[in-house]
């Protein structure tokens, strides 16, 4: 096969590159991809965002958040992680099956020394340990395959970046998922790094150095780069794009106790109700309508209670303080 190179490590500009081949290549043979992305949660096309992301880690850590045009569950990436794609020409999608485009991996991984298996429908496991998820996506005669492959994978990042956790459940978090997956590193053929493992793979997915590179023209680069800015990048597709949901949350503060809930829709607040015994002043309610139609943020509920702070709604609670129960991770 073929393999086209990817142009960095923005998971923005990587998930745009990865729909745009799939709408636009059309190959007439397969190709394949190796790519990675810095540290990024790669959201699923079907889910809710603010579910899967614990938000006041990744803002700190400069995670990226990124919404995939694929299905299953939110991932994370970062530069110890590899991603695969392959691009395969089908009549239609009844002909889509994910061991038939896991078998590829499975033999590349056998080819360079580590005896991976094929578990369930879609995953690769190395001595009991997962190493590999994969993911698709059909439209207009061509199948997107990608996956990825733990190499090194930073597991506490990953823990941090996709739970909402109480922090003393971290490290039980962390040692659970070191339980169940496993990274490829720990098992390669000895001194081998991970430059050395994805040129290994990449020299046997071309049939040992045979087929070449596919380049991109400067204008389908640039049309890539305009999907990244108009779609990827952008909080309408990552977050906006959530179902609506329903959210709660308690905290106690020395100002008293408070409950809230949302109902949000396309990551906008259309509903919202404060409870509790804090000593307001004056009645919340005189300001509920200044919450409907926000962005479902900490940000933006703390711009709506500073810009009305001379009422005292909630009492000896600061702004702040109500702000971070919409980082789902109050419960004080």
């Amino acid at each position: 096969m073929r393999y086209i190179n990817y142009l960095g490590t923005d998971a923005y500009q990587n998930i745009a590159m990865d729909s745009w081949l799939l709408y636009n290549l059309k190959p007439k043979e397969p190709v394949f991809t190796l790519w990675q992305n810095k540290k990024a949660v790669i959201v699923g096309q079907n889910q809710n965002t603010f579910g899967e992301v614990n938000q006041e880690y990744v803002d700190q850590e400069g995670v990226q958040v990124v919404r995939r045009m694929s299905g299953g569950g939110a991932v994370y990436h970062d530069l110890g992680n590899i991603c695969f794609t392959f691009y395969v020409p089908v009549e239609s999608s009844s002909e889509v099956n994910f061991k038939q485009f896991v078998e590829p991996m499975y033999d590349a991984l056998h080819a360079i020394g580590i005896d991976a298996k094929i578990t369930g429908r879609n995953d690769l496991e190395v001595d009991g340990k997962k190493v590999s998820g994969n993911a698709q996506r059909y439209a207009g005669g061509y199948l997107m395959h990608h996956g990825t492959l733990m190499w090194d994978t930073d597991v506490e990042a990953m823990v941090r970046s996709l739970n909402v956790a109480d922090e003393k459940f971290i490290s039980k978090a962390a040692k659970s998922v070191r339980a169940r997956v496993g990274n490829i590193k720990n098992y390669a053929p000895g001194g081998q790094t991970l430059e050395d493992f994805m040129e290994a793979l990449r020299y046997y997915l071309t049939d040992e150095g045979k087929d070449g590179e596919l380049v991109l023209t400067d204008e389908q680069i640039a049309d890539i780069k305009r999907w990244r800015d108009e779609r990827f990048s952008t909080w309408d597709w990552n977050y906006g794009k959530s179902p609506v949901f329903d959210f709660t949350n308690h905290a106690k503060y020395d100002g008293g106790s408070v409950d809230v809930k949302a109902n949000v829709k396309e990551g906008k607040i259309q509903d919202i109700d404060f409870t509790g015994d804090f000593l307001g002043v004056r009645d919340w309610r005189e300001i509920k309508d200044k919450f409907i139609g926000q962005v479902f943020s900490p940000e933006a509920i703390l711009k709506v209670l500073n810009s009305n702070s001379d009422g005292q709604y909630f009492g000896g609670i600061t702004n702040d303080e109500l702000a971070v129960l919409f980082t789902g991770d109050s419960d004080k």
